[in-house]
């Protein structure tokens, strides 16, 4: 079983915990009012670590699975309502048509993968895939960027990524129309790359230099925030032209970071930071032992406010909402806590969401 994930909307935030043979979404409101069980619940079409990152339609009603082979959408009662196969992540030379014709080969152990996820408004889902479709089997093989009917699964959209990824990762914007996508070549780079849908043709931009993982877009989609290959210094960028305002250094922590003072080790910034709302971020530096320290951030001037102080331990890195609150894990990944900072206060409100 992975450890929870947030998957969120202007709207809806949901927390998706991906088991072996099926994907439950739970409704964060709902959690925050008692009510623990799942708000949806979709079998799986194959194991977990099998393919990509899935993801769930903020109406509830549909899942995505991103296989090897295939996108499935599963809607609400277990059923497929559509799939569309894609050339296979580890370059087999066949489309399968499902997990059980190749569980199991040598071919497809050790997989790269691709990502999707549905936009605000429920209407489309973007998918990250390898190509060609089994409609154009004489092209060669490409990464594209998918954009598809929700209903129907009809390709609506396409562009080549020009990537070559070990993994892939939606982030999404609050404008249905636009999606960010981080893809992860391992050594060879981290590509940022930023879609535009205008209902008849997807644009796909390239932004920076290979060198950085995208990872939040701010609730007023004006920025988004970024970490250096290989963990280093995150930065704030602003849309639509991606150019850097702010960076984070290292010897911005010095005033408030003991730990490394007498050392020449630079932080090494947790990749899974955010927008906690328009003016701050929250980010967390690893050390060789012990506990992430969770960080505020301003967006408007890339200072650091100063550490996080929990009144109780929490491990993992911080999951930013948006909305003002980020959420952890305690010391049981699955015992997740709401956080808060309230006007004015140098300390942290909490309330446990499960």
């Amino acid at each position: 079983m992975d450890t929870p994930a947030v998957q969120r909307w202007p709207h809806r935030r949901l927390v998706v915990i991906r088991r072996d043979d099926e994907l439950l979404a739970y409704d964060l409101d709902r959690l925050r009012a008692g009510d623990d069980g799942p708000a949806a619940r979709f079998p799986a079409p194959w194991p977990r670590g099998v393919g990509g990152a899935d993801a769930v339609s903020p109406t509830l009603d549909l899942a995505v699975f991103s296989g090897q082979h295939a996108l499935y959408a599963i809607d609400a009662t277990g059923a497929l309502r559509w799939k569309v196969l894609h050339a296979c992540w580890n370059s087999c030379l066949s489309f399968h048509d499902s997990y059980e014709e190749y569980a199991g080969s040598k071919e497809h152990r050790y997989s790269d993968s691709g990502s999707c996820w549905v936009s605000a408004d429920g209407s489309t889902v973007w998918a990250h895939v390898c190509t060609p479709l089994p409609d154009d089997v004489e092209s060669e093989f490409d990464e594209e960027w998918l954009v598809l009917d929700a209903v129907d699964g009809r390709v609506l959209g396409r562009a080549s990524t020009d990537t070559g990824a070990a993994g892939s990762h939606h982030v999404p914007h609050p404008d249905p129309g636009q999606m960010g996508l981080r893809v992860g070549e391992g050594q060879d780079g981290a590509p940022l790359r930023w879609g535009r849908w205008d209902g008849t043709r997807l644009t796909v931009a390239r932004i920076g230099d290979d060198d950085r993982c995208l990872v939040d877009v701010s609730p007023c989609g004006t920025r988004f925030l970024t970490i250096a290959h290989w963990g280093m210094q995150p930065a704030i960028h602003r849309l639509p032209d991606g150019a850097v305002t702010h960076e984070v250094a290292a010897h911005r922590l010095a005033p408030h970071l003991q730990a490394w003072a007498d050392t020449e080790e630079e932080p090494f910034w947790g990749y899974q930071c955010g927008f906690v709302d328009d003016r701050t971020v929250v980010a967390s530096t690893i050390e060789r032992h012990g506990h992430p320290r969770h960080w505020l951030i301003d967006t408007a001037r890339g200072e650091v406010f100063g550490q996080v102080e929990y009144p109780m331990p929490v491990t993992e890195d911080p999951m930013a909402l948006g909305d003002g609150t980020w959420l952890t894990c305690g010391e049981d990944p699955f015992q997740m806590m709401l956080w808060s900072l309230p006007a004015g206060e140098d300390s942290v409100s909490s309330h446990e969401t499960a």
